[in-house]
């Protein structure tokens, strides 16, 4: 045996091709078979598509790099799962185009931050951190507070997001400005909150997530993602998994 091995490492066109071998049966084996959505992502029924006012949130938490040092990925060690919460599932960043997992915990992982604070604790959060935590580095983002949120683009977005496989139906789309009113309270009619609440499901919160203005801002719109975050599933029920 200790002859062959020699033989092997002494010719590199014989190491060569034993290592692309062994290399290609492993790629086969292992990495193959997740270009099979129905083998590499759990299936349930629970999980919910991003809310107009949600969706704009998760681009501005794009936008400003917030992934670079926040993870969205809770690991099944013990010591995560007793800090952050349950472990995280692959089917809930079903629909997140591209996916925040980040790799980098410069400050807490987020997967499970949805509604842990409050909606003042996370505006003020974000408009002065050292304020509520006095150790952290984490840059201050004053200017979410008062600017406008842009909506005009929601619609293309979705419309994006459709070819790319999320189940935004014209439904949806065509009504993208109803249901963001719906959900910060500034359309109270009750059709339009069933209509909201039935598209999106009834745990989804309905209130202003930015309460020092009256006008929609992006604070509104990032606190409402943050705020998601962790809950579009039910993790302590095995109703209408598929894993």
């Amino acid at each position: 045996m200790s002859a062959f091995h020699s033989k092997i490492e002494k010719n590199i066109f014989i190491l060569l091709v034993l290592t692309i071998i062994v290399t290609s049966i492993g790629a086969i084996i292992q990495i193959f078979p997740l270009f099979k959505k129905e083998i590499a992502i759990e299936r349930t029924e629970q999980l919910r598509l991003y809310t107009p006012l949600e969706l704009q949130g998760f681009f501005i938490y794009k936008r400003e790099g917030c992934y670079g040092c926040h993870s969205q990925q809770v690991r099944k060690l013990t010591d995560e799962v007793e800090r952050y919460g349950h472990y995280s599932l692959a089917v809930e960043s079903m629909y997140d185009y591209p996916f925040a997992w980040g790799s980098k915990r410069t400050g807490p992982d987020l997967a499970r931050v949805g509604e842990k604070y409050s909606d003042d604790w996370h505006v003020e959060h974000l408009h002065n951190p050292q304020s509520l935590v006095p150790e952290s580095i984490m840059p201050a983002y004053p200017f979410l507070l008062k600017r406008n949120l842009k909506i005009d683009d929601i619609q293309n977005k979705m419309s994006a997001l459709r070819l790319s496989g999320m189940p935004y139906t014209k439904d949806y789309i065509e009504n993208y400005k109803n249901d963001l009113s719906a959900q910060l309270g500034m359309n109270q009619e009750i059709s339009a909150i069933e209509e909201f609440r039935k598209r999106y499901g009834e745990k989804v919160v309905i209130r202003k997530f930015n309460r020092k203005v009256d006008h929609i801002t992006e604070m509104d719109a990032l606190v409402a993602y943050l705020q998601g975050l962790g809950n579009k599933i039910d993790l302590n029920s095995n109703q209408g998994r598929n894993w």
